[in-house]
């Protein structure tokens, strides 16, 4: 709770000791209810290290084995670490902003949440969330009336759907400045750092939920992504991120309601854990006019599938720059999937015109729905946000419609590829994790990149085709830093994408190698 900001707050450290008092309490008796229970627990480590450290210090997730087959649930385990909180190595990360006091002492009562459909049971899991509009307590945020449907007091469905499931939020992760961006720094909170060199960005919009997945600061994390943001973290983090299919999960309260290339979706250590909380959150929604009519029950069954035979396409960098080092890690990640029986073939999606199809309904959106606010704040809004309004300001009907008949035609010529084949693999980032003080890179692969989208490109033409796309972690570079392939599926398939990234991790075990917490205190 304290030392969040750059000095202490006498009533924060106040609150501090009252919850650790609490807490440790509560943790005896939590765990002699669990023996007098007879509940067989085994631990889940957190991929941090050999128990969770920092913020989410005080939650684990653990597993009833008794439950029945292909069902599981999660239940909150309280261990007390709490001094580890104010460790500088986490907190000089910034990935974790705002701490919520109250159910984290609910959470130590032990009583689980009834499932919000009956489909599954109490998640209890400790999860991150960028979605809570409050303010974080003692700061002034710049843009709560940002928020739509009702600024701090609006209801995320996202966030109280992972309530209704039993989820225990723990707090707020850092985003940049109206999640507007792939790199995730802003005036308020400074830039996160990226736990496998802290001189490097996580990526963004979702770099704080990234970080606080892969240092173990919590089991689950929500996202959004409109050109990469929940895949470039977790390629960045060495975790796991999933852009859903538009309307899977409800993108609500939003401006726009129809605007669908912007998405809300899970975040994990690995893709079984996304799809439990993507099991916890999708579902239909009456305000959603482009809500998926579907059960979302199939996310909670195991993922195990076999995929000798499957047609999946290599792709190629689709035209566009790379740093030789992510296509290298790209290169030496086929023979895994080929280790699958997969049928590989070279082929890449039509993406001719996505680039401008992207850039220009981005940029109109923007300008239509946080425009007003962002120029009321003049200099004091960051820069690029300033200068994606005032573009978007000059998109004309006659571009608009261009740029939807463009991404119509787009749209049947990914059906045609997807018919072709069931899957695609790319790589994810068309850079690795670059300066945390650089807010883009000005040049990729030799080429100078024209403005801070340039180097996203091989996420968002991805966007535009409305499929869904996962990071998978799938190697690291001889410098130590994480690579993650996209892996993208037919409209709809969202199971089918988690099912292939899964077998990926068992082949790859990317994910086994972890951030070296030890290095990062000493150097701290």
């Amino acid at each position: 709770l304290h030392r969040l900001g750059a000095r202490r707050r006498k009533e924060g450290e106040a609150v501090a000791l009252r919850v650790e008092g609490q807490l440790r309490a509560d943790r005896g008796r939590f765990v002699r209810e669990a023996l007098a229970r007879g509940i067989e627990m085994h631990r889940r480590p957190a991929r941090a290290c050999d128990r969770p450290i920092g913020l989410g210090a005080i939650f684990e997730m653990v597993d009833v084995a008794h439950l029945q087959p292909h069902r599981r649930l999660a239940v909150p385990a309280v261990r007390l670490a709490l001094e580890e909180v104010a460790e500088e190595a986490f907190l000089d990360l910034h990935a974790v902003v705002g701490i919520e006091v109250r159910p984290v002492l609910e959470a130590v009562q032990l009583q689980p949440l009834p499932g919000r459909s009956g489909a599954h049971e109490a998640l209890g899991i400790a999860a991150q969330v960028q979605a809570l509009p409050a303010p974080v307590p003692g700061r002034q945020e710049r843009h709560d009336d940002a928020v739509p449907g009702g600024g701090a007091h609006a209801v995320i469905v996202v966030v109280e759907r992972m309530r209704d499931a039993g989820a225990v939020m723990l707090g707020k992760t850092n985003v940049p400045e109206l999640g507007a961006g792939s790199q995730t720094t802003n005036a308020l909170f400074g830039p996160t750092r990226n736990p496998y060199d802290p001189a490097l960005t996580p990526g963004g919009s979702s770099g704080g939920a990234a970080v606080a997945l892969a240092t173990g600061m919590a089991a689950l994390a929500d996202g959004s992504d409109m050109g990469g943001s929940l895949r470039n973290p977790a390629s960045f983090c060495n975790v796991f991120g999933l852009r859903p299919t538009p309307g899977r999960v409800p993108n609500l309260p939003a401006a726009d309601a129809w605007f669908d290339l912007s998405v809300v979706g899970p975040m994990g250590r690995c893709a079984a854990d996304a799809a439990l909380l993507l099991g916890a959150t999708a579902g239909a929604h009456p305000a959603d006019p482009l809500t998926v009519r579907e059960d979302a029950a199939a996310f909670l069954d195991p993922l195990d599938r076999d995929f000798t035979g499957v047609r999946v396409a290599w792709g190629g960098p689709l035209g566009l720059p790379f740093d030789a080092a992510v296509l290298g890690a790209f290169d030496a990640a086929r023979p895994g999937v080929e280790s699958l029986r997969v049928a590989l073939t070279p082929a890449e999606p039509d993406v001719r015109g996505a680039d401008e199809v992207f850039r220009v309904l981005r940029g109109w959106h923007l300008a239509s729905t946080v425009g007003d606010l962002v120029e009321r704040g003049g200099d004091a809004v960051a820069e690029v946000l300033r200068g994606n309004v005032a573009y978007g300001r000059t998109v004309t009907a006659e571009q608009l419609a261009r740029a939807q008949q463009r991404r119509s035609s787009l749209l049947v010529a990914a059906a045609e590829f997807f018919t072709e084949h069931e899957f695609l693999v790319m790589p994810v980032s068309q850079v690795l994790p670059f300066d945390a003080e650089l807010l883009w890179p000005r040049e990729v692969g030799g080429e100078a990149m024209a403005d801070y989208l340039g180097w996203m490109r091989s996420a968002y033409v991805i966007s535009v085709l409305r499929v869904p796309a996962a990071s998978v972690p799938c190697g690291f570079t001889t410098g130590g830093l994480p690579v993650g392939l996209q892996v993208v599926g037919r409209p709809g398939d969202d199971l089918g994408v988690l099912q292939l990234s899964h077998a990926l991790e068992q082949v790859f075990r990317a994910g086994d190698r972890h951030p070296d917490i030890a290095a990062l205190s000493a150097a701290q």
